[in-house]
C-alpha cells in the first residue's frame, strides 16, 4: 500500500500542478472574463496547494522510512522538501496577501516587493513554476537515487 499511495499522491500532486498551471488556467483566462477566471483559478491553485501539502508530507516521511537518514544524501528527498516549501510559502504567505489586495486598489498597495496585485501574482507564479520544474525532476528521476 505504501508504494501505491506514494505513486498516486505523486501523480495527483505533480500532474495536477502541470494540468492546472499549463492547461486549465490559460484556457480559463482565454474563455472567461478576468474576474471569473481569477476566481476559479484561485480556487484551483488553493486546492492543489492542499493536495501538495498532504502529498509532500507523505512523500517526505515515506522516503525517510524507506531510506532512513540516508534519504538526505540524495536529490529525491530534497526535491520533495523544495516542492513542499514552495507549496507552503504560496499557500500560507503569498495567497493570503493576494486575497487581501483588492484589484481596484492594487496599484496603491505597497509591500516588501513594492506591493500591488500584479507583483504578488508574479511572485506566486515564479514560486509555482519553480515547484513545477522540481516536480518534473522528481518524476524524471523515478525511484532511483
Amino acid at each position: 500500500m505504501g508504494v501505491a499511495l506514494k505513486n498516486i499522491l505523486t501523480a495527483l500532486w505533480i500532474g495536477g500542478m502541470w494540468i492546472i498551471g499549463v492547461l486549465v488556467a490559460p484556457i480559463l483566462f482565454k474563455s472567461l472574463n478576468d474576474g471569473s477566471a481569477l476566481a476559479i483559478t484561485s480556487r484551483l491553485f488553493h486546492a492543489i496547494g492542499w493536495v501538495g501539502i498532504v502529498a509532500g508530507a507523505y512523500l517526505f516521511f515515506y522516503w525517510l522510512y524507506v531510506d532512513g537518514l540516508r534519504a538526505f544524501q540524495g536529490a529525491r528527498l530534497w526535491l520533495v522538501i523544495g516542492m513542499l516549501a514552495c507549496t507552503l510559502i504560496n499557500q500560507f504567505a503569498v495567497f493570503p496577501i493576494i486575497a487581501e489586495i483588492k484589484p481596484g486598489i492594487s496599484e496603491a498597495a505597497t509591500g516588501v516587493f513594492g506591493g500591488g496585485l500584479s507583483n504578488w501574482r508574479a511572485i506566486s507564479t515564479l514560486i509555482y513554476l519553480l515547484q513545477a520544474v522540481m516536480g518534473l525532476f522528481y518524476v524524471a528521476r523515478g525511484d532511483g537515487k
